[in-house]
């Protein structure tokens, strides 16, 4: 997939001509700003993508800048065979005096959702059988299955000791809808030898994982899960889009009953300690990132395993691990157990500051490294250990999971200190993971 961002594109132009490296007067934001970010997308199977995503933010009388009192977030893009975004996202200490309160409603249909089985290495990846041009291909789709998922998301935080010590707690109601990839509606407009199979004649890794009992039937088509959420959070940051100093952990029990029509009750914990260091004062840090999640009690529904705990959304989504927000690099979903740690180490250089149509500007650069492994597996072998019928070794090498690891280098173009424009590229180190990725859009991972 190639995605072009026209914005980024226009100030990096610009940039270029102004030609202006030295430290600018810092313009005071005041009353209501905004980042708007058309884009251009196109996939082979998903068709051209269209669309854009603006963010409002509400400064006020500037005395707070760059800290804002209302962050408005729109995104509306779609793909011409289907899939998209649909977001709202508001974020603000100022709605309720003395909280923290941010609300996400969203709709994100997804024809191609990743899905490589469970417990990371343990679920081998074989990339020929995707590949068109190998003689080994089967379908692109192997390691598809379409989602559809609704999300309602609020979440709160409140002080306990100043404005550093915080509770933590949330609600969200998210309706997941899935089934096989939709080949009939993503062959329209293409040519014979292009086509997909459907799933029925050459079923994917999903299909699969029914038949062979791996995937319940209570889970296998989806469902909902409301989830209920409280922790505790500690945060000495000095800024919260690209911080130089301070500590920000949190420890975040969700929890959801068999409610409302869920089909399973569960509970998880997760533990996060992100720290950040100033190495040059205003242009150079390092910053790392340790999180631990594990399932505490009952059973997660395969749907919902990928899912990330968060006190707060920083993009569309939180799951993985593998992609754009957890280990880059890697193939999305790679990594999927009931218990996994995670953890990301960068450098963040911001080499040039400007102002531009009457806003703060600077460009940043990083590299990173990321990890991430399964620490609790989800049980696959008794499930199939016994049937003679499965080629376990083309699809399972038991007791092969360890840790999984990428590398990189990424741009940031960051208006207002706030409207962070983000590319990374990450390299797998193992090519059971994949090659390679590359990702385009908002804000630092942590």
């Amino acid at each position: 997939m190639r995605k072009i961002y026209l914005f980024l594109v226009c100030i990096c132009l610009s940039q270029l001509i102004l030609a202006q490296n030295q430290e600018k007067e810092i313009l005071i934001k005041r009353n209501w700003n905004f980042g708007a970010l058309p884009a251009i997308t196109f996939d082979t199977d998903l068709g051209f993508q269209y669309g854009a995503l603006v963010n409002l933010y509400d400064y006020g009388d500037g005395s707070r800048y760059p800290s804002y009192n209302h962050s408005l977030y729109f995104e509306v893009s779609r793909y011409t065979k289907g899939s998209g975004i649909y977001r709202f996202y508001y974020n603000s200490d100022q709605l309720i005096k003395g909280l923290l309160s941010s609300f996400d409603l969203s709709y994100l249909p997804d024809q191609t959702y990743d899905f490589y089985g469970f417990n990371g290495y343990e679920s081998k990846y074989n990339k020929d059988w995707t590949d068109d041009k190998s003689s080994l291909y089967r379908t692109r789709m192997f390691y598809k299955y379409d989602r559809k998922l609704f999300r309602a998301k609020i979440d709160l935080q409140g002080n306990i000791t100043g404005d550093k010590f915080r509770w933590i707690a949330g609600m969200n109601l998210q309706n997941f809808k899935v089934g096989s990839v939709n080949t009939e509606k993503l062959n329209k407009g293409k040519d014979e030898e292009d086509k997909l199979p459907s799933p029925t004649d050459e079923p994917g890794l999903y299909e699969r994982y029914k038949t062979w009992g791996i995937l319940g039937a209570d889970e296998a088509n989806g469902g909902f899960v409301p989830t209920f959420k409280a922790g505790l959070v500690f945060d000495t940051r000095d800024n919260q889009p690209n911080p130089m100093k301070g500590v920000w952990e949190e420890a975040v029990l969700e929890v959801s009953p068999e409610i409302l029509g869920a089909e399973s009750s569960f509970s998880r914990i997760c533990l996060i300690h992100r720290q950040y260091f100033t190495l040059i004062p205003k242009n150079l840090s390092f910053v790392y990132r340790l999180a631990y999640q594990t399932t505490l009690s009952g059973n997660v529904p395969f749907y919902y395993k990928s899912q990330m705990i968060t006190s707060i959304l920083t993009g569309a989504t939180a799951e993985g691990l593998g992609g754009a927000k957890t280990v880059r690099g890697i193939l999305r979903n790679r990594v999927v157990g009931d218990g996994i740690l995670l953890g990301n180490a960068e450098l963040r250089w911001k080499f040039a500051r400007f102002n531009w149509i009457k806003n703060n500007f600077y460009l940043g650069l990083n590299t990173f490294a990321d990890f991430g492994r399964v620490t609790k597996t989800i049980d696959v072998k008794s499930k199939i250990i016994a049937l003679s019928s499965i080629p376990q070794p083309d699809y399972f090498d038991w007791d092969a999971e360890k840790m999984h690891v990428s590398y990189g280098a990424g741009l940031r173009i960051v208006m207002n200190e706030n409207f962070v424009i983000a590319a990374d590229y990450g390299l797998a180190s193992d090519k059971q993971d994949g090659n390679s990725g590359f990702y385009m859009g908002l804000n630092y991972i942590f």
